[in-house]
This record gives C-alpha cells, structure tokens and sequence, in this order.
C-alpha cells in the first residue's frame, strides 16, 4: 500500500503525468471556450441577418473541431434547428409573419432536407465541399448585386 502511495506521488510528481492532466483539463477548457465563442459568433450573425449561422457552423467544425466535411454538415444541420426556431420565435414577435407561407415552405423545405440527406451520402466530401462554396460564392455575389444594382 505505501509502495502504491509513493508511486502514485512520484506519477504526479512527474512531467508526463502534468503534460497529460494539462492535456485533459486545459486543453478541453480552451476547446469549450472557443466552442462557445464560436457558437455566440454564429448565433448573432444568424439572428442578426436572419440566416447564414449554417454558413458558418460547417467551417467552424471542420477547422476547430477537426470533423470531416459530411460529419459538419450533418452537424450544422443539427446546430442550426434549435437556433432557427428561437430565431423564429423572436422574429414573430417583432413581425407581421404570414403563416400560411411558413407552413407551406416548411413542408417543401423538409422534403427537400430528407432528400438533400440520402444525396449527402452519395457524393465525396470533396464535391460536397466545392458545391457548398459554388453555393456559397453565388449567394455572396447575389447578395452584393441586389444590393447595388
């Protein structure tokens, strides 16, 4: 017992043992960190602009969290339900929102979700990630020319 006392005080004492707890404590700290930054980040531009946090969700992930390109995408979708349903709630407080609309394009939207989630599976991550900026590009390049033209 007393052999398994100083060993355990001589582990501790030791570099690996605090380059690992470091790992394990600090580390983690610092990812949950950014992971709330980043979220804040993503749910203001979202609130804000009314859309794009999943925009930004799926490069988030892929860079601070290492994720592969269909395992962001199916975790921004994931992200952006819950803030898209606050976003919505507060925008129907402060608008005149038509219903009947909203009912409509919900049901075309989630068909084309289910249908968009069997494709996802068919393509590389590589296509998936050059039509997500086609996509991306078009809609920046749209915006910009509404906006002045």
């Amino acid at each position: 017992m007393l052999t398994m006392l100083l060993y355990t005080k001589t582990a501790i004492k030791s570099n690996k043992f605090r380059k690992f707890t470091h790992n394990i404590f600090v580390k983690k700290k610092k990812r949950w960190f950014l992971d709330i930054f980043w979220g804040g980040i993503i749910g203001f531009v979202n609130g804000f602009l009314g859309s794009g946090g999943g925009m930004l969700v799926v490069p988030v992930l892929e860079k601070l969290k290492n994720y592969h390109n269909k395992e962001a995408h199916a975790t921004a979708l994931a992200v952006i339900l819950p803030l898209s349903v606050v976003s919505a709630v507060v925008y129907s407080f402060n608008f005149n929102l038509d219903w009947t609309t909203i009912g409509v394009l919900s049901a075309s939207v989630t068909a084309g979700g289910v249908l968009g989630c069997f494709c996802l599976k068919k393509f590389s991550g590589k296509t998936i990630r050059i039509i997500f900026a086609v996509l991306m590009l078009g809609a920046g390049v749209y915006s910009i020319l509404s906006t002045v033209l």
